[in-house]
């Protein structure tokens, strides 16, 4: 029996009704654009979320990657900013940046303690300016979106890459002869 493909999420966290808190889903969108011409692997799932910690646990539980976009709050702040985190960097803790009162930080946490973690959770949290109610990005959020999105497809692509090499290991035997 063939063995099921890889499950990466990718998942944008945020509210696209309070302005810069909607990066997550502007990414996932034009991921979602970009794959009509350039198809993600059947295996990719993009996906959008409120932050609510029992979705967040529960789109990324089984993934062997998992990719997470959010706003972020930092203090001084630089709108568009954005910074790289796996589940053991800072945003990981209560003192995370992230703009929820309540989400990703939280999830993180209690899917480490419960085994439920993917096998690599990434995440890309991007400074924010405005996210007061309305749409639309700031004009330095939105300018990060495309930069995101291509980040994103290079990760899924290490993925495989790495999958593939490390299958190809298994395979082989993993040796090589010495040159000499």
């Amino acid at each position: 029996m063939p063995q099921a493909p890889p499950r990466i999420a990718v998942i944008g966290v945020g509210n696209a009704f309070r302005h810069d808190d909607g990066i997550g889903p502007a990414v996932v969108r034009r991921l979602r654009e970009r794959a009509l011409d350039r198809p993600l692997p059947p295996s990719v799932t993009l996906v959008d979320c409120d932050g609510e910690t029992g979705r967040l646990m529960s789109l990324w539980e089984g993934a062997e990657l998992a990719i997470v976009i959010d706003a972020a709050h930092a203090h001084p702040g630089h709108p568009g900013r954005v910074h790289r985190f796996d589940h053991e960097g800072p945003y990981a803790h209560r003192a995370a940046t992230s703009s929820h009162g309540l989400g990703l930080g939280e999830a993180i946490e209690l899917s480490d303690v419960l085994g439920r973690l993917p096998g690599r959770l990434i995440v890309l949290a991007v400074e924010g300016a405005d996210t007061t109610l309305g749409t639309g990005l700031t004009h330095a959020v939105a300018a990060a979106v495309d930069r995101l999105a291509e980040t994103v497809e290079a990760e899924i692509t290490a993925h495989k890459d790495d999958r593939a090499r490390n299958a190809s290991r298994r395979v082989g035997g993993g040796s090589r002869p010495a040159d000499g």
